[in-house]
């Protein structure tokens, strides 16, 4: 894949070209020369006014690959990806079975070779994602998988998750906690205030997650291992961690790009589009969480992509299942939220990639080009035309969003949207 990139704003911290607008050529998928004025005889791209800059990076996706392939596959779940401007994803065990062995892992590398779009299996704490009793992680570990969580299950017993945060400390794995205590939570649906009054509805405490994060974060302090902490949610979350990072204990945390935007008030039609879980909370703990990205607190900003079938989603909200589609629209939703273009490139490019110890992709000459071009004051419509998931589950389907992804490039490959 040649290609000349015309009058890019390049828009990488860690490149010598930074906030610099210039030519930037690739040749067989490395990036041979960067200057003011290129000319060469290849394919050109006018980036003029536009951004360039690293590939952004999900830390929490999932893909209904393994046993769920109705929901997304491997090949419709990376074009959603690239189509959003990620050339990386880090794809949560909650299939069918769920990634809780070597084989797991190694069919889901293998199924995601020469792609565009890098795939990264997280492999299961627990067998069978049960809570009861750690699975094979070296062994998962040894395959490929970088990190290890329960998904969208909280690992209730605290035993089990000291004996994984020890375990995994002996060959430096990262042990992903997703707050939840399920004995407060319980069954309910929405964020328990003001708006489950209203809608008469038993809401989940914020306590609920809160309780998880202090437990977690004394056990990571007890054992001495690295902790991070998937899509929180509340105000109180936000000052654990803060706390726990001035004492220099090795945590880090990320948020749904979603509940940076979204508070439960959105709930007050019951449209199911709009119930996820960690449920949406108010716009006390929003504007927490947009200072915890501003002052370092919160780490990375997540998609939390969940396809499901029609079926599963345009039913009664107390059935409906959680969760939205949300690779496409991230970009735009973070903009939305009021961050800037460096932070949405720090926080969706650059530390997910840190958080995962893998190598952050550099815009300069000798490097592979790992790049994703956007437009921050594009408009665009997210509609059924342009979406890449096999799923619908979007409550910003249909609606005009700001900051487009014009051109993802990854792997020697090419994707434009």
């Amino acid at each position: 894949m040649n290609l000349l990139i015309k009058s890019a704003t390049i828009s990488d911290p860690g490149s010598p070209f930074y906030q610099q607008v210039a030519d930037v050529l690739i040749e067989k998928g490395q990036i041979v020369r960067i200057a003011k004025k290129i000319s060469a005889d290849v394919e050109t791209f006018d980036a003029r006014g536009k951004h360039l800059s690293p590939g952004f990076f999900d830390l929490n996706c999932n893909i209904g690959e393994l046993g769920l392939e109705t929901k997304e596959d491997l090949k419709t779940g990376t074009q959603a990806a690239a189509s959003g401007g990620f050339t990386g994803i880090a794809l949560m065990p909650n299939t069918q079975p769920p990634v809780h062995s070597k084989a797991e892992i190694e069919y889901l590398m293998n199924r995601a070779k020469n792609n565009l779009v890098d795939v990264y299996p997280l492999g299961a704490i627990s067998h069978k994602r049960e809570g009861k009793d750690l699975a094979e992680m070296y062994d998962m570990y040894q395959s490929g998988a970088k990190a290890f969580t329960d998904g969208n299950r909280p690992v209730q017993d605290a035993g089990l998750m000291e004996r994984a945060l020890l375990y995994t400390k002996g060959f430096e794995a990262l042990v992903l906690s997703y707050p939840e205590d399920t004995a407060i939570a319980g069954k309910a649906k929405v964020h328990e205030g003001e708006v489950s009054t209203l809608l008469g509805m038993k809401g989940i405490p914020s306590l609920a997650e809160e309780l998880m994060v202090a437990r977690d974060l004394y056990l990571a302090e007890y054992t001495g291992s690295k902790i991070h902490f998937t899509t929180i949610s509340t105000e109180r979350s936000v000052s654990l961690i803060k706390e726990a990072k001035k004492k220099d204990l090795p945590v880090t945390c990320d948020v749904a790009v979603h509940h940076l935007l979204l508070t439960d008030e959105a709930l007050m039609g019951f449209d199911s589009q709009y119930k996820v879980k960690p449920p949406l909370r108010t716009k006390k703990d929003v504007k927490a969480l947009l200072a915890g990205l501003k002052d370092g607190t919160i780490d990375a900003i997540t998609s939390q992509h969940t396809p499901h079938e029609v079926e599963f989603k345009n039913v009664e909200f107390e059935v409906a299942e959680f969760g939205m589609i949300a690779l496409q629209t991230a970009f735009s939703i973070a903009l939305a939220a009021g961050l800037s273009v460096d932070a949405i490139i720090e926080k969706m490019a650059i530390n997910p990639r840190k958080i995962l110890g893998l190598d952050v992709p550099v815009i300069a000459e000798g490097s592979e080009a790992n790049l994703v071009i956007f437009d921050e004051s594009a408009e665009w419509t997210f509609d059924k035309t342009n979406n890449r998931s096999k799923s619908y589950n979007s409550p910003f389907m249909g609606q005009k969003l700001k900051g487009s992804i014009l051109l993802t490039i990854n792997n020697n490959k090419l994707f434009k949207s």
